[in-house]
C-alpha cells in the first residue's frame, strides 16, 4: 500500500507524525513572492522539518499548511526554499516559536559541529540542518558510538538513499519506512519504492545548521 501525506511511528515512547513530502498531494501553495507554481511537496522541506522539531519537543502535531502560510506572510519563503533564519526569527518575534516548544537565539546558519554535538547530546534542544545542498532535515537527538557522534534525522523526503547522504547513514528506524509510487513520463504507476524517514547519520555530514533551544 502506498503511503499517504503522513504516517505514524512510536519511537522511544514518542508518538510521532511523520510527513511524507514525496506524496504529491501536498498541493498547498508555497510559492515565492507572487506565490505561483510551487507547493509544499516541491519546496516544503523546511516547513515539514520545523513541524517535526516542534512535535519532538512538545508531543503535539503541527499543521504544515498553517506554517507555510506564516512563512510566506513573514519573509520566511526565500527564492530557493525556506529562509530558515528569517522564518525562525519571525516565529520567535511573533510568539509562534514558544508554541512549537523552542527559542531561537538569532544565530543564523552555523557549521561548528562541536556546538551541534554538545547541543544534541545534552538534550538542550533540536536543530535544522542540511545533509546535502538544498534540502533541510530535522536533527532531534544524538548518541556517541565509538569515535563518532551520530544524529537522529527526521527527513520528510527520505534522502537516506541520496548519494551525498547514503554512506553516512549508520542505522534506519524500521517503523519509519514509507512506500511511494514510481511513475513513468506518462504518469502511470509502474512500481513502488520504500525509503526511511528516520535514520541515524554521522554528524560529520551536517552543514548550515540552526539550533532550536528547548523551553524548559
Amino acid at each position: 500500500m502506498m503511503t499517504g501525506k503522513k504516517h505514524f511511528v512510536t519511537y522511544q515512547g514518542r508518538d510521532l507524525t511523520l510527513f511524507n513530502q514525496s506524496n504529491r498531494t501536498w498541493t498547498h501553495d508555497y510559492g515565492y513572492i507572487d506565490r505561483s507554481a510551487t507547493t509544499l511537496s516541491h519546496a516544503g522541506c523546511g516547513i515539514f522539518s520545523v513541524c517535526h522539531c516542534g512535535q519532538w519537543l512538545t508531543g503535539r502535531e503541527f499543521d504544515p499548511e498553517m506554517l507555510a502560510d506564516f512563512s510566506m506572510d513573514h519573509g520566511g519563503r526565500g527564492d530557493d526554499g525556506t529562509d530558515r533564519p528569517a522564518l525562525l526569527a519571525a516565529m520567535q518575534q511573533m510568539g509562534l516559536a514558544n508554541e512549537f516548544g523552542f527559542e531561537y537565539h538569532g544565530d543564523g546558519l552555523r557549521n561548528d559541529l562541536d556546538t551541534l554535538r554538545e547541543h544534541l547530546l545534552n538534550h538542550k534542544g533540536v536543530a535544522l540542518g542540511n545533509l546535502r545542498v538544498g534540502h533541510i532535515v530535522s536533527l532531534v537527538d544524538a548518541r556517541s558510538v565509538g569515535n563518532e557522534v551520530q544524529a537522529l534525522v527526521i527527513d520528510s523526503s527520505q534522502d537516506c538513499i541520496y548519494d551525498r547522504v547514503m554512506d553516512h547513514v549508520r542505522e534506519v528506524i524500521e517503523g519509519s519506512a514509507v512506500c511511494n509510487p514510481i511513475k513513468n513520463k506518462n504518469g502511470m504507476i509502474v512500481g513502488k519504492k520504500e525509503y526511511y524517514t528516520m535514520y541515524w547519520v554521522n554528524t560529520d555530514t551536517v552543514r548550515d545548521f540552526n539550533l532550536l533551544h528547548a523551553i524548559k
